[in-house]
């Protein structure tokens, strides 16, 4: 049940937005997850600032998923990730926050897991 959810500075197009979801989509592997239940948003043209600069090329991505994953994980996933949008968008990694959140109750079709 992981939520992988960005908001990225430049504007993107469809095909950037599917190229990202895809690889997302295989990345969470990483967190043992699958992307059956995987549910990617992706808000671009979104303003950010690190150390009072506003970036004119970042990213901040947040990972929510059922249960926890190890700090090993999580890594990798860090690098996944960095390297989806250093390839896909062209955002360095030194331009992108990834945070996560491991949540022990998550809903869906009207129940909870």
């Amino acid at each position: 049940m992981p939520f992988i959810d960005s908001k990225i500075t430049t504007g993107l197009t469809e095909e950037q937005k599917e190229r990202v979801k895809a690889r997302l989509g295989k990345a969470v592997a990483c967190l043992h997850k699958g992307e059956t239940y995987l549910m990617v948003g992706i808000s671009d043209g979104y303003d950010l600032w690190l150390g009072g600069k506003k970036l004119e090329k970042g990213a901040y991505v947040e990972v929510s998923l059922f249960g926890k994953a190890s700090s090993a994980d999580y890594e990798r996933m860090t690098g996944e990730i960095c390297t989806i949008f250093r390839e896909e968008l062209g955002i360095p990694g030194s331009g992108v926050y990834v945070t996560y959140h491991g949540l022990s109750d998550w809903g869906w079709n009207g129940s909870n897991f």
